[in-house]
């Protein structure tokens, strides 16, 4: 039996906050009593740019240490919305190996679907555009573009996860529930990320949690940060800002029954990113208990 195996979440986490390779990242979440990966740059190539083989030997890799591929972390509607307010430059824009103009999204969204088919993924992540200095008035394009992404993913039983990414203009919880009420399609979901939320200058919780349809929430990012103006000085998880303990506890007076995905981003000591997330991951292991 899995040593974590009495946690009320299940937890996973993003391959690339441990390692670039999966040959060092899965061994070191295995032993961290993690059951689940999300996939987002493996190699430093977002996991979309991947070839066939490519896909096929992260499929070989993930089942040989008995995980459950959480969904693929894509870059969709990670770009600038044409014709849309100007960009406000306060947040920084992270792309994790894969820059894609607006053009390129039809395309990515097809290849991110074969993909997450190829691995057996039932979510895959997506934003709304990269944040405007008004926000609100890229709602109704990044809905329409939600909507069609929702209803393509339906007849594969995807799930269409739509994260609150502070660069982007669902940054925070209500500004990710007013956009996901635009688009009350059963295959568009969230992805929940408290820090996230924090950055842009929200109180996540309990403030933000609240604003949120719970029965929508398909994913938690989980991740800690002390704020510098609009900029994050990411930390080890429990030791920023976040109230991760009263998340937690809501999140299971709420019956959430989706993964807890580790995203440390913390350098950790010495600059030692794969002991960061080990660390990270044994104290999340402690809170979910």
């Amino acid at each position: 039996m899995n040593k974590y195996s009495r946690f009320s979440f299940r937890l996973a986490g993003i391959t690339d906050e441990f390692a670039p390779d999966l040959e060092t990242a899965l061994p070191a979440m295995e032993e961290c009593g993690l059951t689940g990966a999300e996939l987002r740059t493996v190699n430093g190539k977002n996991i979309v740019d991947l070839s066939d083989a490519g896909i096929a030997r992260v499929r070989e890799l993930v089942d040989a240490h008995g995980f459950e591929v959480v969904g693929i972390a894509s870059p969709l509607l990670k770009c600038v919305l044409p014709g849309g307010p100007e960009i406000d430059g306060r947040f920084q824009q992270d792309v994790f190996g894969s820059a894609y103009g607006f053009d390129d999204q039809p395309r990515i969204a097809a290849r991110a679907m074969e993909v997450a088919g190829a691995l057996g993924a039932r979510i895959i992540r997506v934003f709304s555009y990269w944040r405007t200095v008004e926000p609100g008035k890229c709602f109704d394009a990044a809905a329409e573009a939600l909507e069609a992404l929702a209803a393509n993913a339906a007849p594969h039983g995807l799930i269409i996860a739509l994260e609150n990414e502070h660069a982007c203009n669902a940054g925070t919880a209500s500004e990710a529930a007013a956009l996901l009420n635009l688009v009350p399609h059963p295959n568009l979901r969230l992805l929940w990320d408290p820090a996230n939320a924090h950055v842009a200058g929200e109180r996540p919780f309990p403030e933000g949690y609240a604003e949120l349809p719970k029965d929508r929430i398909v994913n938690v990012h989980a991740k800690d940060c002390r704020l510098r103006g609009h900029t994050a000085e990411w930390c080890e998880l429990g030791d920023g800002d976040i109230d991760w303990g009263g998340q937690l506890a809501a999140l299971k007076a709420d019956n959430y029954a989706g993964w807890i995905s580790l995203e440390t981003h913390w350098p950790g000591p010495a600059g030692n990113k794969l002991e960061a997330s080990r660390i990270c991951a044994e104290k999340l292991a402690r809170m979910a208990n």
